[in-house]
């Protein structure tokens, strides 16, 4: 029940996010101080490094549709980056081939 206090019971971001993207916090997120809500304040500590989405709802042990919200948010409050996997297509309808971050998220998930 939590997390979705964390939401306000919203189960859709405000854009969709992909869970393989990566989420870093901005300078304006690190300066921020403490968040008064738990959820967005570890996340803003734990993408100090980047960290794709599903890393993060593990993390933060948090459903992954919360932890889409929450990211969505922070993006939209200018606290977080998501840098769009998709981007490095440049236009193309074709799927990049590299898989490295799929796999650095299934492997981060092997190890919980």
């Amino acid at each position: 029940m939590r997390p979705y206090l964390a939401t306000r019971g919203r189960t859709r971001p405000v854009q969709d996010i992909a869970i393989e993207a990566l989420v870093s916090t901005t300078n304006a997120g690190r300066n921020r101080g403490i968040d008064p809500e738990p959820e967005r304040d570890r996340i803003l500590r734990l993408c100090h490094s980047p960290r794709s989405v599903a890393e993060i709802a593990s993390l933060v042990a948090t459903p992954l549709g919360v932890a889409r919200v929450l990211v969505a948010d922070l993006e939209a409050e200018g606290l977080a980056r998501v840098a769009d996997p998709h981007a490095a297509f440049h236009g193309s309808a074709e799927p990049a081939r590299d898989l490295s971050v799929l796999e650095r998220v299934r492997d981060g998930l092997r190890r919980l």
